[in-house]
């Protein structure tokens, strides 16, 4: 075989593993995005109930000694 096909073949299959490395990437950041946005989800759904749970909190405290 020729040497140029031969180099032609390595480059091909470098860049196709590149490619396939490179897919792999961006769908595990595509995931990570995707588990951010749930964690703030439920970060601010969490907020929300210490919010409520503290409305009217200590509004009939009697400090009088």
């Amino acid at each position: 075989m020729e040497p140029a096909l031969i180099n032609g073949l390595i480059a091909a299959r470098t860049a196709q593993f590149q490619l396939a490395i490179a897919a792999k990437m961006l769908k595990m950041n595509a995931e990570a995005a995707q588990s951010v946005v749930q964690l703030l989800d439920a970060a601010q759904d969490n907020m929300a109930r210490l919010t409520q749970a503290a409305t009217g909190l200590g509004g009939n405290l009697d400090i009088s000694v």
